[in-house]
């Protein structure tokens, strides 16, 4: 396989900054807009409008981050970031669209041939091809913990095993999915392979019933000697773990936690219109020292956690050595930020908010995804200790 210069994985990119300026207002806009519309059809139908989707590739919003080499933008991660920021404010499923189809092929690029970046990677770009990542499997853990195995016969790996909360799985035209090697053990053993949405020896079952994030669809999979050819592999035998998490889940941590961000501001400036319109007792609630004090730990809430995750951002963009742990750290703390805010601007609603006629009652559903997307907060945890102990070893090691 060949690889490519560390500038096609989107860090070397950046637009200049009136460019950058005039596509934020572009964006935010469109959030309030027809997004705003959209919104309200996902919620009354409970799917993702096929017109949707074509709108937001019109629109180029799926293919933000990716360098201009690779039909892009050409967005600075950092630059994305705000962009994603904005995203997050409008309905979950719009947000998931763009985070994931922006996100993605950066998983696959460094480690394609030509002709693979021809045949997957531009069409991922371009928004003409959707690739569901494909890691969790029921019964097991994390990363490594894989029980999908593959042998190969010939020219192919015959797959098999289960994997399950998949994202986009049901009406994906791929699936990137991580497996490991029949009688193998440990990193070494895992492979990634682009497998077709419609090879035979699948059960797709939609599992899309959820709490929140209506209309996206998710997907739980059983492969039974599934042939994937050997040209579909992504990297070597071996490579598999490190493009899931290095490639793919270190800077959708980072955009998941900034994910997080922009939903807490819309639920805050929900509760903020709220808190200054509601009047009790001759005066509007906002006056209230019990509301106005939840409005500024909000506040303060959602600035910690965005210039935390604006750091991650920056250090992943650099490639420094922390960028993993300081996505994990972005992560868990946007989350928990998120937790709080939304709990707090549904309180300053009271009773209506309770109710779906109310905006807040849906991003209160909505932030709850986000405690479990790209790992939990205990996963998350683990990653960062381990960073702790590590650095701290090595700094003994060098006095």
């Amino acid at each position: 396989m060949t690889s490519i210069p560390v500038t096609l994985d989107g860090r070397g990119s950046r637009i200049e900054q009136p460019e950058y300026d005039a596509l934020v207002e572009e964006v935010t806009r469109w959030v309030r807009g027809p997004g705003e519309e959209w919104a309200e059809k996902i919620e009354a139908t409970g799917t993702v409008p096929r017109e949707l989707f074509d709108q937001l590739k019109q629109r180029g919003y799926l293919s933000m981050a990716a360098p201009r080499e690779l039909g892009g933008r050409g967005l600075a991660f950092s630059q994305w970031m705000g962009l994603m920021e904005v995203f997050s404010r409008s309905h979950a499923s719009i947000r998931m669209l763009v985070h994931v189809l922006n996100g993605t092929w950066r998983a696959i690029n460094p480690h394609v041939s030509a002709a693979q970046r021809e045949k997957f990677v531009v069409p991922m770009v371009a928004g003409d091809i959707l690739v569901a990542f494909t890691l969790t499997e029921p019964g097991n853990g994390t990363g490594a913990d894989l029980s999908c195995t593959v042998r190969r016969e010939g020219d192919s790996y015959l797959l098999s095993g289960r994997k399950h909360l998949i994202t986009f799985g049901v009406n994906c035209d791929y699936w990137l999915l991580f497996a490991r090697l029949e009688g193998s053990a440990g990193k070494d053993g895992v492979v990634a392979l682009l497998v077709d949405r419609h090879a035979p020896g699948v059960e797709v079952e939609d599992t899309s019933q959820t709490m929140g994030v209506h209309g996206t669809d998710h997907a739980s999979l059983r492969f039974t000697d599934t042939p994937v050819p050997v040209d579909q592999r992504v990297g070597e035998e071996g490579d598999g773990l490190q493009i899931a998490l290095g490639g793919f889940l270190t800077p959708s941590r980072i955009s998941v936690a900034m994910s997080c961000v922009g939903l807490a501001e819309r639920a805050q400036e929900l509760a903020v219109d709220y808190a200054t319109t509601r009047v009790t007792f001759g005066k509007p609630i906002s006056s209230r020292q019990a509301i106005s004090f939840m409005i500024a730990e909000n506040e303060a809430d959602i600035q910690a956690a965005k210039q935390l995750v604006l750091h991650a951002a920056r250090e992943w963009e650099r490639d420094a050595p922390q960028a993993p742990a300081l996505s994990s750290m972005a992560k868990m703390t946007a989350v928990d930020m998120l937790t709080r805010v939304t709990d707090k601007a549904l309180q300053v609603h009271g009773g209506v908010g309770y109710w779906k006629s109310s905006p807040i009652e849906r991003v209160y559903r909505d932030a709850r995804a986000q405690r479990f997307e790209e790992g939990t907060n205990e996963i998350q945890k683990t990653v960062v200790a381990r960073d702790v102990f590590a650095r701290a070893a090595q700094h003994k090691e060098d006095a």
